[in-house]
């Protein structure tokens, strides 16, 4: 290659730097100033095809989505001193490019500290208005409501960012509380098992007591109906007892006899001393009973 060819590719070399350095694009997740010598000269470039002047003017471009600044957890005191562990987090985007690079070069990771900054600073005064009970659940949406107005306000007047939202993650009492207030729980829990099973207990015996006393209810009126029945054939068997003897009182002397001398020679070794002219062998000497 000659002299000529090599002046040739060297022009075209130059001219393509140059025409990269002077065309940029800009898309449309991004937003972008253009710089002067470090002085920001268009504060608000639309997405597109755009020139600047070679190494006069710089471009910057920043993230135009949501982005997220995840707030470092923190001890706040409530209303009644007691501490929590707040962990939050934002959504927020660039509004003013102009403000937004001088406030922060342009960095997000600066942005993000000094929101998270304010994002604390902010929880730990709408905390310390509140009460424990408000903070965890009362009021938790109208805190963070009130943090996010206040805090966008801020935000875009000092980095020129919009803050939309605000939001707590968790929330959690300290290690030394959490301790003692599970203690504390544990024993209230043990306290109402003890009074649990006290009235247990308690109605257990009573179903107990009433269960015998309707037992021996029962039993009284059970052996009460047994002696009234009993008595009832007592009663019965006498009067027929009576009928039979009124109407032959021989025949039932006789069948008294009969049962007598069954029941007294049962035994084949049993032994009896008695006079033969006694009234137990009546009946044995004479079946009419005759003398």
């Amino acid at each position: 290659m000659g002299g000529k060819g090599m002046t040739w590719m060297l022009v075209a070399v130059l001219a393509l730097f140059v025409l990269s350095n002077t065309v940029y694009v800009v898309k449309e997740t991004e937003r972008a100033v253009m710089l002067k010598f470090g002085e920001v000269v268009n504060p608000d470039i639309r997405p597109g095809l755009h020139v600047k002047i070679p190494f006069v003017n710089n471009i910057r471009k920043f993230e135009a989505r949501l982005l997220t600044v995840d707030a470092t957890a923190e001890r706040f005191f409530t209303q009644e001193k007691k501490a929590l562990i707040v962990d939050s987090y934002a959504k927020f985007r660039v509004a003013d490019t102009a403000k937004f690079y001088t406030a922060t070069n342009g960095e997000e990771a600066r942005a993000s500290a000094l929101l998270g900054q304010r994002i604390n600073d902010g929880l730990r005064n709408q905390v310390a208005i509140r009460t424990i009970q408000e903070v965890v659940s009362g009021q938790r949406d109208e805190l963070m409501e009130a943090l996010t107005a206040e805090l966008s306000e801020v935000a875009l007047e000092e980095y020129g960012v919009e803050v939309l939202d605000v939001r707590v993650k968790q929330i959690d009492l300290p290690p030394d509380v959490s301790e003692s207030v599970y203690r504390r729980m544990n024993a209230e829990r043990e306290k109402e098992a003890r009074e649990h099973r006290a009235q247990g207990q308690e109605l257990a015996e009573g179903i107990r007591a009433a269960a015998d006393r309707e037992v021996t209810v029962l039993e009284a009126n059970a052996y009460r109906d047994a002696e009234l029945i009993r008595g009832e054939g007592d009663a019965n068997a006498t009067g027929i007892y009576a009928s039979a003897f009124t109407t032959d009182p021989e025949f039932y002397s006789f069948t008294r006899s009969l049962r007598a001398y069954q029941d007294a020679f049962q035994g084949s070794g049993d032994l009896l001393l008695i006079q033969p002219d006694s009234e137990f062998f009546r009946y044995l000497k004479d079946s009419t009973g005759g003398n």
